[in-house]
């Protein structure tokens, strides 16, 4: 018997649903594990792999080919039911970082390596590797599941509770809800605000529209939108670790999306730190606030005849 048999054997007998049984699971399951065709069971690794390293090894080492834009079908399909039953656990970055990855969890690795190439799985007996993963499977998922709940953070808006999945990027935009608004847009409603894996985390679009904003499923919005109705000011934030900043592109596209919202706009750029901001400072576009989350009770305009309000004709 091959491996890709003996793989989708062990997954029938951990219990896993009838989809997740099937070749591309298996495959999955071996390529997460290092075990190439004349690779021993009891040598099998969990080193963390991402989701391209996975469709690479199968293609080199299984001859099955699956194009690069499956990675959301092995997502769902492998990844998500693997990690709700405890077989494997992810490292806790942003989904859409180049760094995500994932690895067999080392009580399953124990059960892998005991595969007996040479009786599995016509011995009578489970091994005690898989007795053990079978007597503590409810509380290993729970620990896994703790885990990732864990790695997520915390935030409050608009008085309600909500997580961000965890990055540098989440954890700017927590900063601008919980210390920038309270101190430059105080009393302000959260409209929008997104999130590294559920992009959509708050989008308000009653009020939005009410506003006059149009959106299509083109426009990408600023991470953060807020609304002081007090003065009728909206803020368009972003939250820039890496790309993004309110320069004079990215200000025509907001404005574009805007072109009829009568309330004053007000574009902000966010950092983490100064050394962040100083990288992107010469991309700024004039007559916009800078806000740095290191220095929170402080900002940077440039220019303008004002400071922390709407640009001239808006």
């Amino acid at each position: 018997m091959d491996k890709l048999e003996h793989a989708k054997i062990l997954l029938n007998q951990i219990g896993m649903p009838q989809k997740q049984q099937g070749v591309l699971c298996a495959l999955a399951l071996l390529a997460m594990a290092g075990l190439k065709r004349g690779t021993w069971w009891s040598d099998a690794t969990n080193e963390w792999i991402r989701i391209h390293d996975i469709i690479r090894f199968i293609a080199n080492n299984y001859n099955v080919i699956y194009a690069e834009n499956s990675r959301e079908t092995f997502r769902k399909q492998a990844m998500h039911p693997f990690r709700t039953a405890a077989i494997i656990e992810d490292n806790g970055m942003p989904t859409n970082s180049p760094n995500y990855c994932y690895r067999i969890t080392n009580e399953f690795l124990n059960v892998i390596k005991e595969v007996n190439e040479e009786d599995y799985p016509s011995a009578a007996e489970p091994g005690i590797a898989l007795t053990m993963f079978f007597s503590n499977h409810e509380s290993l998922s729970q620990i896994y599941a703790s885990k990732k709940r864990m790695q997520k953070m915390p935030v409050r808006i608009n008085s309600q509770d909500f997580t961000f999945s965890p990055g540098k990027h989440n954890e700017l935009q927590k900063a601008i809800i919980e210390e920038f608004a309270p101190r430059f847009a105080p009393n302000s409603e959260c409209l929008y605000v997104g999130d590294t894996i559920r992009k959509d985390l708050v989008k308000n679009t009653e009020k939005l529209s009410e506003l006059g904003f149009q959106i299509t499923l083109h426009d990408k919005m600023p991470d953060v939108v807020l609304y002081r109705e007090d003065k009728n000011w909206i803020y368009f934030i972003e939250s820039i670790t890496s790309v993004g900043p309110m320069d004079p592109k990215r200000i025509g596209e907001i404005e574009a999306m805007t072109r009829n919202v009568t309330a004053g706009k007000i574009f902000i750029s966010a950092f983490l730190d100064f050394a962040t901001f100083k990288k992107f400072s010469d991309q700024l576009a004039w007559e916009t606030e800078v806000w740095i989350a290191d220095m929170p009770d402080h900002m940077i305009h440039l220019n303008g005849d004002r400071f922390i309000g709407p640009r001239k004709g808006y």
